[in-house]
């Protein structure tokens, strides 16, 4: 039986935690660690904490500061800005970098579960460490960003 506790996160909403640490078939799972070695994602697995988001509930809020990083182990959400939704995430990806990278810039974009989602959160603190010991790593948010950049600075067509 798993261990489940009730929580409430920094906007308010419901979730669950599993004081358990996450699977490692589901971190294999996640694109952005594919490059890590067994007993780096052992590691890894051990750090991060399960959390159960229902459908609905937003997991990150646009305009607020950043405190966690989440990988997405199950489920689909919804990414917007300003109310508008510009994409949707899965299993396998990943959200909060930005927010991390940048901490004193707010959120840019609220995600919110579509069907519940299993999600596993790093802290803040956790994720500079982490991603300055494994340069894969590092080298694949910067690959996003650069693609997120590149979407954002092309022209609008109708």
């Amino acid at each position: 039986m798993r261990n489940l506790a009730r929580t409430v996160d920094p906007r308010g909403a419901a979730c669950e935690s599993q004081a358990m640490a996450v699977s490692i078939d589901h971190l294999r799972e996640v694109a952005l660690l594919r490059g890590l070695k067994e007993s780096d994602l052992v590691s890894l697995a051990g750090d991060l904490a399960e959390r159960r988001v229902a459908a609905g509930e937003p997991i990150v809020g646009e305009g607020t500061g950043g405190v966690a990083f989440f990988l997405i182990l199950d489920g689909e959400t919804s990414v917007s800005v300003a109310g508008e939704e510009v994409a949707t995430l899965k299993r396998g990806d990943y959200v909060g970098e930005l927010a991390l990278l940048d901490p004193e810039g707010p959120r840019s974009a609220t995600v919110t579960a579509k069907t519940d989602v299993v999600l596993a959160a790093m802290s803040a603190w956790q994720f500079r460490p982490f991603v300055l010991a494994h340069s894969d790593v590092a080298w694949m948010l910067l690959q996003r960003l650069a693609r997120r950049l590149r979407e954002a600075q092309a022209p609008v067509s109708a």
